[in-house]
């Protein structure tokens, strides 16, 4: 199992009965494939679907059928499609409980940047996109991305790039742990197996305070 994959599963298992779950671009698409046997959730897209499922079988795609990220879905009963005007009403009108966000850094403070990397001397690509919408409309922001780019940290004191949303994020998940957002800060609730926290504090330039009881990573 790679880490992109063992990311997806474990915030698949934030996911609750009855929830409206937006998946935003990159690792939070295939969340869709590992929710939980048991749980019920309305899946809903930016780009205009809602209670949609897993990724069909190869040679089943059908190219009308996409979500945010162009990726090819499936359609399960009590599915609809709308235009964008429709879902962002639905962002913007406090009704989703959970989005789920790739991000570029996380700091401390809970805020995310996930949108802009830069190109040119005051110029950054590609967009902010609808995740300005996804940080303020949405009840819970669940922060998903691997934990470190070419071995530098992205778990952050505090943001280096432009950020999407400020102290949004309540829980970060990559795939050496889980931490949660708090008002004392970071605190550690689940490390994967065969990472120590003193490798963990190595590659996190963020402080986060350890829980009494760190849990194993939930897969």
């Amino acid at each position: 199992m790679n880490a992109k994959e063992m990311i997806a599963r474990r915030a698949a298992k934030e996911l609750s009965n009855g929830e409206v779950v937006n998946l935003g671009f990159g690792i939070p698409t295939t969340v869709a494939n590992f929710v939980p046997e048991g749980v019920e959730v309305l899946l809903e897209s930016e780009n205009g679907a809602l209670v949609f499922g897993a990724a069909p079988k190869d040679g089943e795609e059908d190219p009308d059928l996409g979500n945010a990220g162009g990726l090819p879905i499936t359609m399960i009963p009590g599915s609809a499609c709308f235009d964008e005007a429709t879902s962002f009403c639905i962002i913007r009108g406090g009704h989703v409980d959970t989005t789920i966000l790739g991000a570029l850094e996380v700091d401390q403070e809970g805020s995310i940047a996930n949108w802009a990397t830069p190109v040119a001397p005051g110029k950054w690509s590609p967009g902010m996109g609808g995740a300005m919408d996804l940080v303020m409309g949405a009840k819970k922001v669940i922060a998903t991305f691997v934990h470190t780019l070419k071995g530098a940290p992205k778990i952050l004191k505090k943001c280096s790039l432009p950020i999407t949303g400020k102290g949004c994020v309540s829980k970060i998940i990559t795939e050496k742990c889980v931490l949660e957002v708090t008002p004392k800060g970071l605190l550690l609730v689940e490390l994967a197996e065969g990472v120590t926290i003193e490798e963990l504090r190595a590659c996190t330039e963020a402080e986060f305070l350890v829980a009494d009881e760190v849990k194993p990573y939930q897969l």
